[in-house]
């Protein structure tokens, strides 16, 4: 019998060992996908039960921003006459626990222009009181209320400091700002509002900058073709209140030395950085003549603000081409957060809203 139990135990260990070698890794399989498949339905029974949001911010594939379209959808244009600006007397000044900040950092740039480094210049800005839309009575075309109270770019540094710990507990992020209500903003930590440009050549190429790393705000990142700033002592003439039209054309001059008369221009959408608090007004831009090779030849004749950028790249300007370089390896975690919502936007500008989609989903299926 001792003979027997041993060849019964052998054989048992070899048929265990088949067993194991044929069905082991099948069953896990099958158990990793009956876990996924629950996981995903629990997920989905809980965004079932929860109400969405009506914001949220720009999304493409696995690309996650911090851009919130506040108005525009790429289709239609915002005229510069539905663009109402009013700019209010009374500069903007940061709560007493947030007012050290801004010491701080004038005190920084006087020390760095005393040991002959170069200071922070405190230009001159704008703070966004409020933003508000409206639709026109006939047609229902938006039209668009944008205050504005003067600032300083300590004070926009100083405000950008939004995860800092103030004195009596807490950050500027948790105690002013609710992120239910992404419009709701007091205005000291709203100084920055900018024309950001989607450029596209005569022969059908999107212009990519990336940001010098020297500058102040995310150096080294991908962005927009243009990118400028509103200043109250360059946009505002005498009185009046910025145009924001005549802002981007700025930008074009300045970053790409290209005049008014070389290209068309309209403004597609405004968009909010929900993080940083940074509004801009994006605009489409088409040469009429200038090729890729006529725009890199310009810029080497000279550039007004060629400081600002580390490098420009050309992308052929259609939707698969332009999605695939958004979502690159390379490229998907260094982007200026309202860069690529202003690329889709123009890419459903010209190819429409159903051609971009359909691209940007075969890409996203790709990855």
């Amino acid at each position: 019998m001792g003979g027997i139990d041993v060849a019964n135990g052998v054989v048992g260990a070899v048929l265990g060992m088949v067993f194991a070698t044929l069905f082991q890794q099948p069953l896990q399989d099958a158990w990793f996908r009956i876990r996924r498949r629950s996981a995903s339905a629990v997920r989905s029974m809980r965004a079932r039960g929860e109400p969405s949001r009506a914001w949220t911010t720009f999304a493409l594939g696995p690309l996650r921003t911090s851009a919130l379209i506040v108005e525009g959808d790429g289709q239609a244009v915002i005229t510069s006459e539905a663009v109402h600006i009013q700019v209010l007397d009374e500069e903007i000044s940061l709560p007493p626990d947030m007012a050290g900040w801004r010491e701080e950092i004038e005190a920084e740039s006087e020390l760095s222009g005393a040991e002959g480094l170069t200071p922070v210049w405190n230009g001159p800005r704008y703070a966004v009181e409020a933003f508000d839309i409206s639709r026109t009575a006939l047609d229902e075309r938006p039209e668009v209320h944008l205050r504005l109270r003067p600032t300083d770019y300590y004070t926009f540094l100083a405000a950008q400091q939004l995860d800092r710990r103030l004195p009596g507990g807490g950050t500027p992020r948790s105690r002013y700002l609710d992120p239910d209500h992404p419009l709701r903003a007091p205005a000291f930590l709203q100084c920055s509002f900018a024309a950001n440009v989607a450029v596209v050549t005569a022969d059908d190429m999107l212009v990519v900058s990336r940001r010098s790393d020297r500058v102040r705000m995310a150096p080294g990142v991908w962005n927009s073709s243009v990118n400028e700033g509103l200043s109250r002592h360059i946009d505002s003439a005498g009185r009046n209140a910025p145009d924001l039209y005549a802002v981007a054309r700025r930008g074009m001059r300045e970053e790409l030395s290209l005049e008014p008369n070389e290209y068309s221009l309209v403004l597609l959408a405004f968009v909010l950085d929900v993080d940083k608090r940074h509004w801009s007004a994006h605009f489409y831009a088409r040469l009429r003549t200038l090729t890729r090779e006529g725009v890199q030849a310009r810029m080497s004749r000279g550039v007004a603000d060629r400081w600002e950028h580390q490098a420009t790249e050309f992308v052929p300007f259609r939707p698969a081409d332009v999605t695939r370089y958004v979502l690159s390896a390379d490229r998907i975690h260094r982007w200026a957060p309202l860069a690529p919502a202003l690329f889709h936007l123009a890419l459903v500008h010209v190819h429409g809203r159903t051609a971009v989609e359909r691209a940007q989903a075969q890409v996203v299926r790709r990855l």
